[in-house]
């Protein structure tokens, strides 16, 4: 049994990748502030007894040294979330992102030092690539980001920074870090309320109401499935070659917005019809956004044995599901 910190254990991710280790047998401690995360997430297991869970913020020097004194492991998915949110609030954004991950790392460098080994596992995203014009990407491309009048860009410039202090680590202190960047994780529990676009379509098309389309509807996504990212996370983490390295974690299937919305209607059963919206009518007059955002996973796949379970049907009807079980 390990014991395990999982920071922004109440949301979407942070709760299955909680139920995930409880259910293995692990000992989870989960801190969130519930700026974006729910206790509700954990209801399936906030009565288990290897669970702690501390309401709190990771940007706490004196709560971080508490909760990292003994675990085995950390997952750091907290983080400001969604685009609408960053658009909103990149202020939040750079200092939710940075000044927690830079608190955790001093302080597993501290236990480090004495000679006690303990891992971290630093939740990335795809939005580290910013405008990058190829058509897929790898972990070494160039990360291209736009004027930092823009604001959507400071939260791939934010995470980029938290991946130059993880590597710095590993360089520095030989700390045991993986960092994994995410394209577009779904899934049950996710929120559309900061701009996820997969469970707003679902909402509306269960509810007959038209599924709103940012622009023209023809940027590229990939999306996987909750299970198969964790699955993907919890094997690297138990893997030596993983080390002091970046993955790219996710699905590299691509679907057009506008195909995804007509995926959900047709599964859905719905009559709904798309409705197109401006980027400034959604966030604000200089909003940026990317076209095409596919990953190359050969690294990964090289790596572990891990491969996608759900398809982009399978996916889209577990999220109906989880809507209508949860409709009263």
């Amino acid at each position: 049994m390990k014991h395990i910190l999982v920071t922004g254990g109440a949301g979407f991710i942070g709760s299955h990748l909680t139920e995930t280790l409880l259910g293995r047998g692990d000992y989870v401690t989960v801190v969130d502030d519930e700026s974006t995360g729910r206790y509700e997430n954990l209801a399936a297991v906030h009565e288990h007894p290897r669970l702690e869970y501390v309401r709190g913020d990771i940007g706490d020097a004196e709560l971080v040294a508490r909760v990292t004194a003994q675990v085995d492991e950390v997952y750091h998915l907290a983080a400001a979330v969604g685009v609408a949110l960053i658009a909103r609030q990149p202020m939040e954004t750079i200092e939710r992102n940075i000044h927690p991950t830079e608190l955790l790392l001093d302080a597993l460098i501290e236990r480090w030092g004495r000679g006690e080994r303990v891992k971290i596992f630093l939740a990335s995203t795809s939005e580290v690539y910013g405008k990058n014009p190829k058509p897929e990407w790898t972990e070494d491309d160039d990360l291209v980001f736009g004027a930092t009048t823009k604001a959507r860009w400071s939260y791939g410039a934010s995470k980029a920074i938290d991946e130059f202090l993880g590597l710095a680590c590993w360089r520095e202190y030989q700390l045991p870090v993986v960092i994994g960047r995410f394209f577009n994780v779904v899934g049950p529990r996710q929120s559309g309320a900061y701009g996820m676009v997969l469970p707003r379509f679902v909402e509306a098309a269960l509810a007959g109401r038209p599924l709103v389309i940012h622009d023209d509807g023809n940027q590229v996504r990939c999306f996987a499935h909750v299970s198969d990212v964790l699955t993907a996370v919890l094997e690297l983490m138990d893997t030596d070659a993983a080390l002091g390295r970046v993955f790219n974690i996710g699905s590299d299937q691509p679907v057009s917005i506008l195909e995804l919305a007509q995926h959900v209607i047709r599964l859905a059963n719905s009559l709904s019809r798309v409705q197109f919206q401006s980027y400034a009518e959604a966030y604000d007059d200089d909003f940026e956004d990317v076209r095409r955002r596919v990953p190359v996973l050969a690294r990964l796949h090289r790596t572990i044995s891990h491969r996608n379970r759900y398809d982009l049907e399978a996916i889209i009807r577990t999220v109906i599901s989880a809507f209508l079980e949860n409709t009263p």
